[in-house]
């Protein structure tokens, strides 16, 4: 059993612990991480996103000290997105359950937190290839209000992190799992970890959780979620399985944020090894469904797939698919739309796909009822709005009158071939986690604070419930991190 002493003792080694860590460390505070996954595999749920991040700014040219150079640029538009954008987004997603508290220290602060990171060493761009289309005249609208991502995505994000932490002399226990929390007379001392079968101890004058939410934990997920949440699919980090959560609850934390639901995509259900896969991270989300139809196993559509901007609702509908028979979907297109499919996600070698010359053999070769397919495509192609302009970067109105509805960007499943990708749920990260003040002090049912504990990113509930805005986990990573590391260190 080795012991460890340093100031503040960090828990993960993702974008939210890694701000904490930063924002410590550049106090003069030692500094040490424990993350629980091997180097080759550290970074929890923010390697395996795409990088985006929700920011608000006034347009492109508000943009230009913070992104990397690209010719694009000046054949781009990029609208302006004020913090009141930002705060209804949340409003409308999250129906209104957001912490109106976090939700103000969020969009308050995430402009200027991402300049700070950006002085350390983080890259950022322009979402060319994931937030606009290229138009008739070779321009670019950018839409939905995400913009802005690391270069290199979550693999970027977390090399760039990483170096920055071993620039400064930030040290990192690697293959550590934390499995208890230390405490002294109602004071959080510091956390015992796990490696080789041995149990070893960090103390320090302060701790920080930055270790995820409880999405890894089939049982956890059963628990909070329901019992049909034990056969979704882990799409990031196997090791976020919300120990520290409950450590914190042992010692009389509050609960914060909602615990029944949670961050869920369509996900691959035909890749071979499709959960927790480092080598294609994010690639088998499957994000292009607002352009086509998604039918169940019986054919039938289930839900409004141009309800708004894909990063407005693709966290939801993992859940309604988990909810049909099989727990699985497809998405169907036709051949004018397929070449409109991101190739970052639709092309992955092994993909889950099948192509068919009739709607016929594309429903018995993917094991979708053909009868019940038929019906819906004849259904969705005649109540189609033709007179409105099918227009990809604008929420359009080229509604479908059938129901469900679909209330954007509908066109006639009519050209063959014909695509249809299976999809099942791939849960990211939990909305539940722990109660926090604007210190980021873990606070008890009673409201007062536990004494030397912080909590950040996923760790930290209140902002999210039923869905979240695309982007908006990195960013109230950035800026609960950055928050906990200064009130850690003070």
């Amino acid at each position: 059993m080795s012991t460890y002493t340093t100031d503040v003792v960090v828990v993960g080694a993702g974008n939210a612990a890694m701000c904490a860590a930063h924002a410590a460390r550049e106090t003069g505070k030692r500094v040490r991480m424990v993350e629980a996954a091997p180097k080759s595999r550290a970074g929890g749920n923010s390697y395996f996103t795409a990088g985006a991040t929700r920011i608000t700014h006034e347009g492109l040219e508000s943009l230009k000290d913070l992104v990397e150079p690209d010719e694009r640029h000046s054949r781009s538009e990029v609208p302006p997105y004020s913090k009141e954008d930002y705060a209804a987004d949340l409003k409308k997603v999250t129906l209104g359950r957001n912490d109106p508290d976090m939700t103000e220290l969020l969009t308050s602060n995430i402009s200027a937190d991402m300049r700070w990171l950006k002085t350390k060493g983080m890259r950022y761009r322009l979402m060319y290839e994931r937030q606009a289309y290229e138009t008739s005249d070779g321009g670019y609208l950018f839409w939905g209000g995400l913009h802005v991502g690391n270069v290199d995505g979550g693999e970027g994000l977390m090399r760039d992190h990483l170096r920055i932490a071993e620039a400064t002399g930030i040290e990192i226990l690697y293959e550590a799992r934390a499995v208890k929390l230390l405490a002294e007379d109602g004071t959080v001392t510091g956390v015992a970890f796990e490696r080789d079968g041995e149990e070893h101890t960090v103390r320090a004058g302060a701790t920080v959780l930055g270790s995820g939410g409880f999405e890894a934990s089939k049982e956890m997920r059963a628990e909070h979620l329901g019992a049909e949440w034990h056969h979704a699919v882990t799409r990031g980090t196997p090791f976020n399985t919300g120990t520290m959560l409950q450590e914190a609850l042992r010692l009389d934390a509050a609960k914060g944020g909602d615990w029944s639901s949670c961050h869920a995509t369509q996900w691959d259900a035909g890749y071979e090894d499709n959960e927790s896969n480092y080598e294609v991270t994010n690639r088998l989300t499957r994000q292009s469904y607002p352009l086509g139809i998604i039918v169940d196993r019986h054919g039938k559509r289930f839900l409004d797939e141009g309800a708004d901007f894909r990063n407005l609702t693709y966290a939801k509908y993992g859940k309604e698919v988990l909810m049909r028979p099989g727990a699985i979907a497809w998405q169907i297109f036709d051949a004018p739309l397929r070449p409109m499919l991101r190739p970052q996600e639709y092309e992955v070698p092994g993909v889950g796909e099948h192509v068919a010359g009739s709607l016929q053999e594309l429903a018995e070769e993917a094991g979708i009822d053909p009868g019940g397919l038929a019906e819906t495509v004849e259904s969705f192609n005649t109540s189609i709005d033709i007179s409105t302009e099918f227009d990809p970067n604008v929420k359009d109105g080229r509604a479908a009158r059938t129901e469900p509805p679909k209330s954007n960007w509908a066109n006639r499943i009519a050209e063959p071939p014909f695509y249809a990708y299976p999809v099942t749920c791939g849960i990211t990260f939990t909305f539940g986690g722990l109660k926090g003040d604007a210190q980021a002090r873990v606070l008890k049912e009673d409201g007062s604070p536990i004494p030397g504990l912080f909590a950040c990113g996923e760790t930290l509930g209140g902002l999210f419930s039923e869905n979240y805005p695309g982007g908006s986990g990195l960013a109230a990573g950035i800026v609960f991190g950055r928050i906990a590391g200064r009130s850690a260190a003070a």
